[in-house]
C-alpha cells in the first residue's frame, strides 16, 4: 500500500494540508449513524413525549450546527463555506434510531469530517436526550457512505438499512 498521510509532514509532525493549488469543485459527503436503544426508548421518542422535548428535530438541529463548525472540532479541517447540510433521523423498529447526513459545498477540499461530525453529534444528542430513561444505549458504525467530488473522485459503500455492519 503506497498511501501516505497527508496531515503529518516528512518528520511525522502534525500539519494543514495546504489547499492552495486544488481546483474548486463540487463536493458531496455522506455519512451515516446508528443510535441503538431500548424498544421503549424509541417508542417514547417517535410519540413525542421525551421530558427534554422534540428528540429528532434538537438532534437535526445540533448536527447541523455541528457541521457548520466541525474546523473548530477537529484541528486539522479546513473551514469550509457548506452550501446544504441534510439530516434525515429514521426510526428502526424495534430499537434503533439511523441518521444519515448530506454535506455539500463548492470548495477546493471535500466535506466529509463535516458530515461525519453532524451524524455523530447528532447521535450524541440523542443519546444526552434519552439517557434518563436508558443509559445503555449506544452509538454504532459512523461511517461515510459517499464523497463525491475532487481529485480523488467518488467513494460508495452500501448504505446501512437500519443494521449497523460493525
Amino acid at each position: 500500500m503506497d498511501a501516505i498521510l497527508t496531515h503529518v509532514n516528512e518528520r511525522g509532525e502534525a500539519r494543514m494540508v495546504d489547499v492552495s493549488e486544488k481546483d474548486v469543485t463540487r463536493r458531496e459527503a455522506v455519512a451515516e449513524s446508528f443510535v441503538v436503544m431500548k424498544p421503549e426508548t424509541l417508542a417514547l421518542i417517535e410519540s413525542g413525549a421525551a421530558a427534554k422535548g422534540d428528540v429528532f428535530a434538537t438532534a437535526r438541529i445540533a448536527g447541523i450546527l455541528a457541521a457548520k463548525r466541525t474546523s473548530e472540532l477537529i484541528p486539522l479541517c479546513h473551514p469550509i463555506a457548506l452550501t446544504s447540510v441534510k439530516l434525515d433521523l429514521i426510526a428502526c423498529p424495534p430499537d434503533r434510531v439511523h441518521i444519515v447526513s448530506q454535506a455539500r459545498c463548492d470548495e477546493k477540499t471535500g466535506v466529509e469530517m463535516e458530515a461525519l461530525t453532524a451524524a455523530s453529534v447528532a447521535a450524541l444528542t440523542i443519546y444526552d436526550m434519552c439517557k434518563a430513561v436508558d443509559r445503555g444505549m449506544e452509538i454504532a458504525c459512523t461511517r461515510l457512505v459517499k464523497k463525491s467530488g475532487g481529485k480523488s473522485g467518488l467513494y460508495e459503500r452500501e448504505a446501512g438499512e437500519c443494521e449497523p455492519n460493525a
